[in-house]
């Protein structure tokens, strides 16, 4: 049991490592919002399509006509919440545009309480206040000078977007306990391979190797390692270990992009940062305020 946890422990980190860094390779990659992504869903399936036949995911039967309709739509939703969160980066900065993307725990809540009939209790709206709280000290906060400015309230909007989108698709994977979750990240990127072809410039490739490595890199490690690594840890560790570890992604993305860009927080964002992740660590991991913290015992 604790070699499983210890295990879990550093696929949980590496995973939200991985996170952490794809916005360094988004805006290094040159590319459009939506080659990027195109290109991410196809080395993505790639990777994934070797990963399922080793595990013998591949086999017809596997899925119901229902099941596999389920892991379509939440590829779109998925494949949204990329387009969304990506094109963010150049309106609200990486740091910004992921904290605002950390209340997506909130959106869950509440599409659970609308489609699952699930509680939501006076805790859960303490942390959902406290989360808005902190959403409007970054909304308030005035961009460095010289930096992102003029549409930093069009970033915010759209880190907003893509949590609702990845709450739609957390909301599918609900409906699809018991489905190799590999499987259902393969049908996602397939699905965002047909949905962007169209509309991806083919005539505007990458013309340098660094550049293919990069799309090559946020499809394979990721998309595909990090999908392996994560539901790995899911399967080991208990949730309130997952929830804790799930937070290095943020710090890392904040850290990525004052180191690689030199966008530094400003007081009131850094304020407001710490109070959104507070917040979700709050519904996360079942703190109730009047606790100090303490975990609710079920």
């Amino acid at each position: 049991m604790q070699n499983d946890i210890g295990k879990g422990t550093v696929e949980m980190t590496a995973a939200m490592v991985i996170s952490g860094t794809i916005g360094w390779f988004v805006v290094m990659s040159g590319q459009p919002v939506s080659g990027v992504v195109f290109w991410r869903c196809l080395f993505g399936a790639a990777s994934l399509l070797v990963v399922c036949g080793a595990l013998g995911f591949l086999k017809p039967g596997i899925l119901s006509p229902r099941t596999f309709g389920i892991a379509v739509l939440g590829g779109v939703a998925i494949v949204l919440n990329w387009l969304l969160l990506f094109a963010s980066y150049s309106h609200a900065s990486i740091s910004i545009a992921t904290t605002i993307y950390n209340t997506q725990p909130f959106v869950l809540l509440a599409l659970g309480a609308v489609f699952l009939g699930e509680k939501i209790t006076a805790a859960k709206l303490f942390w959902l206040a406290l989360a808005f709280a902190g959403m409007m000290a970054i909304v308030e906060a005035k961009p460095e000078a010289g930096g992102i400015s003029a549409s930093y309230g069009l970033g915010i909007a759209l880190a907003l977007g893509a949590a609702f989108f990845y709450a739609l698709a957390a909301l599918a994977a609900k409906w699809l306990k018991g489905t190799p979750p590999h499987l259902i990240a393969l049908i996602q990127v397939s699905t965002g391979i047909l949905m962007l072809a169209p509309v991806t410039d083919f005539s505007d490739l990458p013309t340098t190797a660094g550049s293919w490595s990069i799309l090559v890199a946020m499809g394979v490690v990721h998309t595909g390692l990090m999908y392996v690594l994560l539901y790995g840890a899911i399967q080991k560790l208990p949730t309130h270990l997952t929830g804790a570890l799930s937070f290095i992604y943020p710090i890392v993305a904040i850290a990525v992009d004052g180191l690689a860009f030199g966008h530094a927080l400003q007081p009131l964002q850094i304020l407001g940062a710490a109070i959104i992740l507070v917040a979700a660590a709050g519904m996360n991991l079942g703190w109730t305020p009047g606790r100090w913290l303490r975990p609710i015992r079920n």
